[in-house]
């Protein structure tokens, strides 16, 4: 049996107000009377009615939807991103729509045109992943857009990023004061701008003190990939004794692979810093020396921009740059 939808002309009518009266009683601020609305609100339980804001969006050209444009949803810390943004779009009456952006065909384009047809109002894109052509897609679209750690040089979206390439001279100065001198840099091969830019600076802040960095990367950003480029870093004839891994589930795959296949003391005899502050950077086993991405931050950047309305000066924020706060542990010496 299909689902019966009630209208509020049904409920105007056990209610013996008008329809117009009804509209009131569920729209914020608008006059109506204290027993007309009680009549409207019992008549309304009764029948299970529920307001459609869907068609009273489209009514007002604001359908409340905001598109999540996601890669890598099952690591932790786009999990934690995903989560903070969700709850600060509800609690600004938004509905979040994911699309998952991991396959490489034709159906991501497809699903961002199917939302596109549901009238969502902007998009978040939530990593540097995604192909530049679907920032493209939502603009044409009119559409109010995020882009989280990306790069795209145009006009229109906000764009919030990490100071990432700060946070690499950091760890490179806390390398140095461990004493380690022979570095290097795992890696992914995702190419992300931010995973780029902590490479890059952690690159250039080692050759402004005259030391060289050996450079590895390795499949996706994961926890198998760390174990891969542990495999190749740890077996060269002059091995690193410091590590700076781009995330925190490649320094978690890195460590145990030079614990356990190469018996290897850490922070001993390896130093090893990550990125993201995941929470199982924080497990004894690992007890890794990390950044913390400000999601929450984040979240609230985006969704506040979002928000507000259209700044008549046409000066509203185009960039947002965040700071990652070192979290000290003991997988560097004397930290």
């Amino acid at each position: 049996m299909g689902r019966v939808f009630v209208s509020a002309q049904e409920v105007a009518e056990r209610a013996g107000v008008s329809r117009s009266a009804v509209s009131r009683t569920f729209t914020a601020g608008a006059s109506v009377s204290a027993e007309t609305r009680r009549k409207v609100l019992e008549a309304a339980e009764a029948l299970g009615y529920h307001v459609n804001h869907l068609a009273r969006g489209l009514m007002l050209n604001e359908s409340g939807i905001v598109c999540l444009i996601v890669s890598e949803i099952g690591t932790p810390y786009r999990s934690a991103l995903i989560r903070a943004l969700t709850q600060q779009l509800q609690l600004s009456g938004k509905i979040a729509m994911l699309i998952n952006t991991d396959r490489s065909d034709g159906s991501v384009d497809l699903a961002l045109r199917q939302a596109i047809r549901y009238r969502a109002d902007a998009s978040i894109i939530l990593s540097g992943l995604p192909d530049k052509s679907i920032t493209q897609l939502c603009l044409k679209s009119g559409q109010r857009l995020v882009l989280i750690n990306r790069d795209d040089d145009q006009e229109g979206p906000l764009r919030i990023n990490l100071d990432d390439a700060a946070a690499a001279r950091r760890v490179l100065t806390a390398f140095v004061r461990a004493g380690c001198r022979k570095l290097a840099f795992a890696n992914s091969e995702a190419g992300t701008p931010s995973l780029m830019a902590r490479e890059h600076g952690f690159v250039a802040a080692a050759k402004e003190v005259g030391l060289d960095v050996v450079v590895a990367r390795h499949g996706h950003t994961g926890y198998d990939a760390g174990r891969v480029l542990a495999q190749r870093l740890l077996t060269l004839a002059d091995r690193p004794d410091a590590v700076f891994c781009a995330t925190d589930l490649l320094a978690c795959g890195f460590m145990d692979a030079a614990r356990h296949q190469f018996a290897m003391s850490i922070p001993d005899q390896l130093c090893v810093a990550g990125f993201d502050d995941i929470e199982q950077a924080s497990w004894t086993s690992y007890d890794l020396t990390t950044f913390t991405q400000p999601v929450d931050q984040i979240a609230q950047a985006a969704v506040a921009w979002l928000t507000e309305a259209t700044d008549p000066t046409g000066e509203r924020a185009q960039r947002v740059m965040l700071h990652a706060e070192l979290v000290w542990r003991s997988s560097i010496r004397g930290g």
